[in-house]
């Protein structure tokens, strides 16, 4: 099931599981749940709800996977021909990085993420014996 949200002026199109940059949001931290209440669009492969313009009583509830994402630098150089001016500058956007959790839309079952399970630790390697002298090094 997918859903079209909007956030900050933006229109996302997220699935259940998805990882999505929305505007930086400073009162975040990371782990801290999130919900979208703005729907415009959802459904499934099959079939799809429109809202008018938004539908009622779907939410997107998603938690906060890394509070604060900084993108690459944007570097914005300005340039006078024979003037001699020139003029450097650059700025750094950052974001917040949401996972979407489910998705619950009137009309459709509650999607929910995928979980993975936990990940096992890696088997330790056996100890071996100290790699005996070399033979050619005794010589």
């Amino acid at each position: 099931m997918f859903a079209i949200i909007e956030d900050g002026g933006r229109q996302y199109r997220v699935q259940a599981g998805d990882k999505v940059h929305i505007d930086y949001r400073a009162e975040l931290r990371d782990g801290d749940a999130l919900r979208f209440e703005r729907i415009l669009a959802a459904g499934t492969e099959a079939t799809a709800t429109i809202g008018q313009p938004l539908i009622s009583g779907a939410v997107v509830e998603a938690t906060v996977v890394d509070d604060e994402v900084r993108a690459r630098k944007l570097e914005i150089g300005k340039f006078r021909r024979r003037k001699g001016h020139i003029r450097h500058n650059g700025h750094i956007q950052r974001h917040t990085l949401v996972r979407v959790m489910a998705i619950e839309v009137p009309g459709f079952e509650k999607v929910l993420a995928p979980v993975a399970p936990p990940a096992a630790p890696a088997p330790e390697a056996p100890a071996s014996e100290a790699p005996a002298a070399d033979a050619t090094a005794a010589v």
